[in-house]
């Protein structure tokens, strides 16, 4: 294996570690020595990856998104191909249990929409790109492509998710109403 793909792939493994510490723990809860303990290599490898702990951030974030987008982006046509609207079947898409339940493989805004505004604006810029992307695709599901619309759809199905997960047993109930609200709401092609 040539020294450029050993790279490439070492530095796949640092992201992979670092999108799931960063959704897990906040971005606060990740440290670099544990990132590369996580992604088996040495502390002492991080720069040759990354400039800073900020840049692993906005990195992680950026790899989370597209991450959570790619499995949210396939149980929706999964949906899709049951009859299911693109409206509806991303609504159910991103209120499912298996998204509840995998915090550190779902959607970064979830994970860190609160923390967000706090961050360095590295951090904060490719945070704020994984809000604006979710409400651009939010925007296209929608029967009207209403931009006020996508924004209050994506509001709720963050802070269900954010709600459910510190409800713990009470989650399936809030989903499940927040998903029937929505729908019936917005998705006037039912």
């Amino acid at each position: 294996m040539s020294t450029t793909n050993r790279r490439e792939l070492s530095h796949e493994r640092i992201l992979d570690a670092a999108s799931r510490a960063v959704r897990r723990q906040g971005y606060a809860g990740v440290g670099v020595a544990d990132v590369m303990k996580e992604a088996g290599l040495t502390h002492g490898g991080f720069y040759a990856h990354f400039k800073s702990r900020d840049a692993l951030l906005a990195a992680a974030v950026e790899h989370a998104g597209a991450q959570s987008g790619k499995a949210i982006a396939a149980r929706i046509a999964s949906l899709q191909e049951g009859g299911a609207s693109p409206l509806r079947a991303f609504v159910e898409a991103y209120l499912a249990d298996e998204h509840l339940a995998a915090a550190d493989l779902g959607c970064p805004v979830a994970a860190l929409a609160s923390d967000m505004p706090r961050q360095p604006d590295e951090v904060w810029q490719a945070s704020r790109q994984r809000v604006e992307a979710l409400i651009a695709f939010a925007r296209k599901c929608l029967p009207s492509g209403n931009a006020k619309e996508a924004f209050a759809l994506v509001s709720a199905m963050v802070g269900a998710v954010q709600l459910a997960r510190a409800l713990g047993d009470q989650a399936r109930p809030l989903l499940k109403a927040t998903a029937a609200a929505l729908v019936k709401q917005y998705d006037h092609s039912s």
